[in-house]
């Protein structure tokens, strides 16, 4: 076992006294990430880039910023769903939430580009098809060249439904190479763009039921229409034309991961759209490797070129499973990996592998001939809780970066050691996302809390001199609930966490409970509304 190895695995027998502390330092900063739920990051260089609203950080500074010229971010409802770098130029995937009877549905909202490595941003709308004369009726009429889309692939005419609206269209993945962009976009499947993002192409895939797709031969896209199976390209019925997965290999190759395997094109970055060829796997019993059908995230090895991606189930009566595969021979042959684990996520960083996952945060140093799993991710001045659900993995030049919902960690020595970024509000006044916010001696947040849906609810104050800190809680006739802390501290900003638990290790009922916390030079008190 190599060094490396030896000091992970140590790492999983963090004592139990660390874990009962229950005050942290924290800074208090007014330049913010905006939220902690981080589930989109890029890394390039010295700078990470995170979701929903394209912060960066340069050099693991303790200040986060946000560039000028996203109006659609910072003004608008555009959130990131996608990012990728290629040289100087970013290309950014932005979907939205539209409300529909009561459910929000993911949506397209449009693409931000730069070419100057993030100083300056061009806008794109997401792109739809025009809509069809007032006549086309898709339950009524069957395809024609006014109401659906006519197309040509390999000489032979076929016909698309129209994409005219932005639901169920977000661009789940993105990528970028010269001035090509590629992005896979559920609903409206994968598109390229030849220009920059300018105009776009629809990108014709092999049906569900088709191993190669080439311009030799004629293919049957299964739609339903009127109780009668057509031939149309139709996303509303073939499951491998829905989008979630993207990757530009080293050797120019485009892969596309879909809700029915995996589709591997060599000339998709340099043949007219009627002439792509593609290679289609999907999940046949584990017969190939494949764990389910489902692949959301594909990324390459930089070390290796091996090609490693995520694994979710579609059907789950079919025999698929979670979990991540690696390929190095062009999808020939896959090795199965961290089998039943939901993994989001996969990075690299000088020899190891990180997965992130619903379950945890996951390494290899082999590999992935074997893997460890983080215990609860500590730093010196904070943590993320036991149940946090890792969303994302990105290296910068000397550090890891996780992204989760509860905060993002990073690392510089593989995991022996870790940083936490949270968003904060300093007791004096907002941050850069809410400059006007009053100032306060303490809060407590998430509030109302739920000990169920949240784990802990952390509690901020100032002390101003050092000496003895007394935290309790008190349920509103003033009896005492619990006793979180009962130390001494130097002076600075402090978070307390209370996991809605009494005195006598039992759960607190529904209420508002009031904290009282007593320093050298005053007493000051707030509220936590418990809600299950």
């Amino acid at each position: 076992m190599n060094k490396i190895s030896t000091t992970i695995l140590a790492i999983l027998f963090i004592c139990i006294e660390a874990n009962a502390q229950a005050v942290y330092p924290v800074t208090s900063t007014f330049n913010s990430i905006r939220q902690n739920g981080v589930s989109n990051i890029l890394g390039a260089g010295d700078t990470l880039w995170i979701s929903p609203s394209l912060n960066f950080n340069v050099e693991n500074s303790i200040d986060w910023f946000q560039p000028s010229g996203i109006d659609s971010i910072t003004n608008g409802e555009g959130r990131i769903f996608s990012m990728d770098i290629s040289s100087s130029s970013i290309a950014v995937g932005l979907g939205f939430s539209i409300e529909l009877d009561g459910e929000s549905i993911p949506s397209g909202f449009g693409f931000y580009i730069s070419d100057d490595n993030g100083i300056n941003w061009l806008f794109k709308d997401f792109p739809l098809d025009d809509n069809p004369p007032d006549n086309c009726d898709d339950e009524a009429i069957p395809y024609t060249g006014e109401c659906d889309i006519e197309y040509n692939y390999g000489g032979t005419s076929y016909f698309r439904i129209r994409n005219t609206v932005r639901q169920q269209s977000p661009p789940f993945d993105i990528q970028i190479q010269d001035n090509y962009i590629f992005t896979a976009a559920f609903g409206s499947g994968l598109l390229r763009s030849s220009n920059s993002g300018n105009s776009w192409e629809k990108v014709i895939l092999p049906p569900s039921n088709v191993s190669i797709l080439t311009p030799e031969q004629d293919y049957f896209w299964t739609s339903n229409y009127n109780g009668q199976t057509i031939n149309r390209f139709d996303v509303r019925s073939d499951l491998n034309l829905r989008g979630f997965g993207l990757h530009i290999d080293s050797n120019n190759q485009v892969w596309y991961g879909s809700a029915n395997g995996i589709n591997i094109s060599p000339d998709a970055l340099s043949a007219p759209t009627d002439s792509i060829s593609w290679k289609h796997i999907n999940f046949n019993n584990s017969s190939n490797g494949l764990l389910g059908d489902w692949v959301i995230e594909i990324e390459e090895d930089p070390t290796t070129n091996t090609i490693w991606m995520t694994n979710w189930v579609i059907d789950g009566q079919r025999g698929e499973r979670f979990g991540i595969v690696s390929t190095s021979d062009n999808g020939e042959t896959f090795r199965q990996h961290l089998i039943g684990e939901k993994i989001n996520s996969i990075g690299f960083k000088d020899g190891a592998i990180f997965a992130a996952g619903e379950n945890g945060l996951f390494i290899s140093t082999n590999g992935g001939n074997s893997w460890s799993k983080f215990p609860q991710i500590r730093s010196a001045n904070t943590f993320l809780k036991e149940s946090a659900e890792f969303l994302s993995v990105s290296s910068t030049t000397d550090r890891v970066w996780v992204g989760s919902d509860d905060g993002l960690a990073s690392t510089d020595d593989l995991g022996q050691t870790w940083e936490i970024t949270r968003v904060n509000f300093p007791l004096s006044g907002g941050n850069a996302f809410d400059p006007d916010a009053k100032t306060v001696q303490t809060y407590a947040y998430p509030n109302p809390f739920s000990p169920a849906l949240h784990d802990i609810v952390r509690i901020k104050y100032e002390l101003n001199e050092s000496g003895t800190v007394k935290i309790r809680i008190f349920d509103f006739g003033m009896n005492q609930v619990r006793e979180i802390e009962n130390d001494t501290y130097s002076a600075g900003t402090y978070e307390a966490v209370w996991d809605g638990i009494d005195d006598y290790g039992r759960k607190v009922a529904n209420a508002p409970y009031i904290y009282v916390i007593e320093m050298p030079d005053r007493t000051i008190d707030g509220k936590i509304l418990v809600v299950e």
